[in-house]
């Protein structure tokens, strides 16, 4: 492989965004160091994996939360890192739902933030395809979630005030699609709320960039057009404090505007341009790794002080969003 930027190559599947087959590999490694390859759209910068990895809805549905989690269900200091995980989102996003709204979690896991949003006064609703996340967050919380990947749900179109999709659309096969989908069950002047990790993020080392479970990798100029193109209107976006994620509120209604404006036709050079510049020895030599590897020691003792009595998961979780209800 030749200077990232530089050597056009051929591609499997076209870009989902803008349906170019004009493409520049951009790595064949994933954070394991196993072969994937990765690819750029050089016409608007979205990044994907080419070939596909396999059989997709079956590595959801049976492989995923083990091979990231270690486990088929929730353990509890899962439970209360995705409950901690769940109010900041909401802290994000409580502009735009409120007590009474309609809700509907895509991918929602343990259940953890469905359950935030009833416990807030909120009509909500989950879709997860891990049977065992699904069928705990149901037995933990009560909570309506339907179990299966997102393409075979059916729901009645203009359900929802607010849908979230929190880490999900990067592991779609084709999230244009998914995107056209999803609008269908939001309310006209309703919100789609989309959480991804940033491609140009540099908190990480750049050889853990890319990994199997990722399909799809935006920044924000890709991901609003990836709205735009479903007929949104991008209201706000708000970065992670590390830079990592990038969260969109698209609202259905309004004049979506067009993809690709002037000002971001050289997307493909300021992803190519980011990537070379954040090597591994100005990553190392940055404080980047080590307020991250600090973090990370204290958010474990925080976890194992929070669950060193752990009862079970909705209690655990109850005493947490109490406080988070009343300090609103």
């Amino acid at each position: 492989m030749g200077t990232i930027g530089t050597e056009q190559s051929a591609c499997s599947i076209p870009c989902n965004l803008c349906g170019s087959t004009e493409v520049e590999p951009i790595s064949l490694a994933d954070r394991d160091g196993n072969h994937l390859r990765t690819v750029i759209c050089r016409v608007c910068g979205l990044v994907w994996t080419d070939p596909r990895p396999g059989d997709i809805g079956k590595f959801y549905k049976e492989e995923y939360r083990l091979l990231y989690k270690g486990t088929y269900r929730p353990k509890p200091k899962h439970i209360y890192r995705a409950g901690k995980v769940a109010v900041a989102r909401h802290g994000r996003i409580k502009a735009y739902v409120g007590k009474d709204k309609s809700v509907l979690d895509v991918g929602s896991g343990g259940g953890e933030f469905v359950y935030l949003m009833k416990t807030l006064g909120c009509r909500a609703t989950g879709i997860e395809p891990n049977e065992g996340y699904a069928r705990h967050s149901v037995s933990a919380y009560g909570i309506d979630v339907r179990i299966g990947l997102l393409q075979d749900v059916s729901l009645e179109e203009g359900t929802f005030d607010v849908v979230t999709m929190w880490h999900v659309l990067e592991h779609m096969e084709d999230p244009a699609r998914i995107l056209g989908k999803t609008v269908h069950w939001i309310r006209h002047g309703g919100f789609l709320v989309v959480e991804v990790p940033d491609i140009e993020a540099t908190c990480q080392s750049p050889s853990n960039r890319f990994h199997i479970a990722h399909l799809y990798n935006f920044n924000l100029v890709t991901l609003e057009n990836m709205g735009k193109k479903a007929g949104l209107t991008v209201v706000n976006h708000v970065a992670s404090p590390d830079g990592g994620n990038i969260t969109v509120i698209f609202r259905k209604g309004g004049d979506p505007g067009l993809p690709g404006r002037p000002d971001e036709q050289n997307n493909f050079v300021r992803i190519v341009g980011c990537m070379r510049s954040h090597t591994l020895l100005r990553h190392f030599t940055s404080s980047r790794p080590y307020s991250r590897l600090g973090k990370k020691i204290w958010r474990v003792l925080d976890e194992k002080i929070a669950t060193a009595y752990f009862v079970d998961g909705r209690r655990l979780l109850d005493r947490f969003y109490s406080r988070h209800a009343s300090a609103r």
